[in-house]
């Protein structure tokens, strides 16, 4: 079924947009509160780019071994990015799952595209209930490949069975919203519900 717009399907990124996700939320009370120690460790030691190989399918038993000898006195620390994972988890956001079941509710199809190890995305699942809100996902570490990477989206249309002119893409990022915009996907920066929600009122999907 199409909205009033052409719309058939929507795809959403999930962290920072239905799932919050911070290792902060682990790693302060590995640090005792020390959160000057915590940003260094995190933007020194666990960075964003170490974690984005995981996420572009690199097992975290690699990572976490080239890390360790990197960096041997943070051995503990680094291990537990992996054996704690699930403390990094937060709580879904509650009014984003309330627009899914709305477009689900008006006919449309919903799927989720984000960039997550396929090792860990298990443990969200057992978390995060709303995951089941989706027709299909379809996680970079599955694929190995990363948004904004032209070919991941190629690939998520294509197991999702849908046209990307009839298709709009949720993702906090500015970088894979562009990407999806250059890709012929409908790109929607995601900043709060509110915001989405009156975003897909004006393209006639709600």
């Amino acid at each position: 079924m199409q909205s009033s717009n052409g719309f058939a399907a929507g795809i959403f990124d999930l962290g920072g947009v239905l799932v919050d996700w911070n290792p902060r939320y682990l790693y302060r009370k590995l640090f005792a509160g020390d959160e000057a120690a915590m940003e260094r460790f995190l933007t020194e030691v666990t960075t964003p780019a170490w974690n984005r190989q995981m996420d572009g399918g690199r097992p975290f038993a690699d990572a976490i071994a080239e890390l360790q000898r990197q960096h041997p006195h943070h051995a503990e620390l680094i291990q537990a990015y992996f054996d704690r994972w699930p403390e990094m988890i937060g709580e879904v956001n509650r009014d984003t799952a309330a627009i899914i079941r709305d477009l689900r509710e008006a006919g449309l199809r919903v799927f989720a595209l984000s960039d997550w190890s396929a090792e860990t995305f298990p443990l969200a699942r057992r978390v995060a209930a709303e995951l089941e809100l989706f027709d299909n996902i379809l996680i970079s570490g599955e694929a190995r490949l990363t948004k904004p990477d032209p070919r991941l989206f190629a690939m998520a249309c294509e197991r999702f069975g849908v046209v990307p002119a009839e298709t709009f893409f949720v993702d906090d990022a500015i970088a894979n919203v562009e990407g999806a915009r250059l890709f012929g996907l409908t790109a929607i920066q995601f900043s709060d519900a509110t915001a989405l929600r009156a975003t897909l009122g004006s393209l006639g999907v709600l």
